[in-house]
């Protein structure tokens, strides 16, 4: 119906598009959870700032296909277990007039050995609090609560929202 009015009027909507993917991996430490920030390399794309793993989804590629890749490329572990976090970051991209939803994943690792690739310049394992004062975008530290909130929670979040990899 909005649609159809917009067409009359002659007006465009802003498109919305999924185009990249988030994560953040975690493992346990003294049952507690840590949780892996990454570095931006000096002269990439928002360089110096903390992160977890995140990437673009490629042409006919699924968001958690790339989120899989994407944990592969950028630390060389592998998943125990990937779930989708009760969260979806958005922001609006002014540029190409784009409403972005981005998929936020949590990823349970049993390693501590990261490979970095030459996207990142440094790693650190570190607690919820401290990972969440490192994140500075507001959708990053949404996402990372929503998935130390269903780690760390008593009920069956996990179990439904869990992938099979």
């Amino acid at each position: 119906m909005v649609t159809q009015l917009f067409k009359k009027l002659g007006a465009r909507m802003t498109k919305i598009k999924v185009k990249q993917v988030d994560s953040y991996i975690y493992r346990f430490n003294n049952s507690k959870p840590e949780f892996l920030m990454l570095k931006r390399t000096i002269g990439k794309h928002y360089e110096h700032l903390w992160q977890g793993v995140a990437g673009k989804i490629e042409k006919n590629e699924t968001a958690v296909q790339t989120v899989l890749r994407e944990l592969k490329e950028e630390t060389g572990l592998s998943p125990i277990k990937v779930f989708t976090a009760d969260h979806i970051a958005s922001f609006y991209d002014a540029r190409n007039d784009l409403l972005m939803m981005v998929p936020i994943f949590g990823i349970e690792v049993d390693s501590v050995d990261v490979k970095l690739s030459a996207e990142h310049s440094d790693f650190k394992w570190v607690s919820f609090e401290e990972a969440f004062k490192l994140l500075v975008w507001k959708g990053q530290k949404e996402g990372i609560k929503a998935v130390n909130d269903a780690v760390v929670s008593d009920d069956e979040r996990l179990q439904w929202s869990e992938i099979i990899i």
